[in-house]
Formats: C-alpha cells, structure tokens, sequence
C-alpha cells in the first residue's frame, strides 16, 4: 500500500473513533433537522400537497437509516485517505442537509428550501462521483440517500408551488 492510502489510518486517531467522528457529525445534522420539525407535523399536514405525499411519520425512520449510511460512507473513505478533497464535498452535503430543515419548516421558506435541496442534491452527486474511485462500496451507500433526495426535492418543489 502506497502512504496516501494508509493515511487515513496513520496517526493517533483509531479507526473506530474516527467512524463515531463521523457519526457524531452525521448527528449533529440529524439534530438540527429534527429541532427543525420538533412540532411541525401539524404543520406539515396543513400545507397543500400532492397525493403522493408521505405521512409524516415515514421521515424519521427513513432519515435514520440513510443518516447511518452518510456516516458509513464518509468513514470508508477517510479510512482510505484521510481528509482528502471528496471529504470537502460531503462536509458541504451534510451542511446543506442540516440547513434545509430550519430554512423550510423554521422559516417557511419553501422556495429557499427547495434551491437548497436542489444545491445539495448536486452535492451529493458530486460526493458519489468523488468517492466512487476511492470506495465503491462509499459511493454505494450514498446511492439510497441521493435517491430520497432525488423524491424530497419532487416533494418540495410540489409543496412550494402549491402553497405559494
């Protein structure tokens, strides 16, 4: 193996308190979106949207599950190089993911939201095509996220033009 490789592995970090690093992180964006819709289904029941629209309920298991997948996926890379380029597009991910939530439920501002998505959509591909050279296995699991992503932004976009 080659230094650049083993990087992610040198120093005094241990491989599993860099993976709760990342977990923690994923957390930390977790929690916004959840102080974000702490009492807000009410609120979102209100507002026009389509019929395929999930029932509230459906989000925080979801987002549990991908939220598990985000923090898997950032480790194998730092594993394989260490903070490294592709870890800069998904800090910016995660960031953009934190946010979305205080912008749309928070704020209302179903239109900022929804260029916020969009942005992190984009983010979350350029993530998978980053890391898709260093861990498929990164990339793979990225896939499911950028998914639910893919429907969410459908979903804002159909609740921003609804409720305008």
């Amino acid at each position: 193996m080659t230094s650049h490789v083993m990087r992610g592995r040198q120093g005094s970090m241990s491989p599993w308190w860099a993976l709760a690093g990342f977990g923690a992180a994923v957390a930390v964006a977790a929690l916004l979106g959840g102080l974000g819709v702490a009492g807000t289904a009410d609120e979102y029941q209100s507002l026009k949207q389509p019929d395929w629209a999930p029932p509230s309920s459906v989000f925080g298991p979801v987002w549990t599950v991908l939220y598990a997948m985000i923090a898997v996926s950032g480790w194998l890379v730092w594993r394989r190089t260490g903070w490294s380029s592709a870890l800069n597009f998904y800090a910016v991910q995660l960031v953009l993911n934190a946010i979305w939530t205080p912008i749309f439920f928070g704020f209302g501002q179903y239109g900022l939201a929804l260029i916020d998505i969009v942005v992190l959509w984009v983010m979350i591909g350029v993530t998978v095509w980053k890391f898709r050279p260093v861990s498929r296995a990164a990339a793979g699991l990225l896939l499911p996220y950028w998914a639910w992503v893919t429907f969410a932004t459908a979903l804002n976009a159909s609740i921003w033009l609804a409720n305008r």
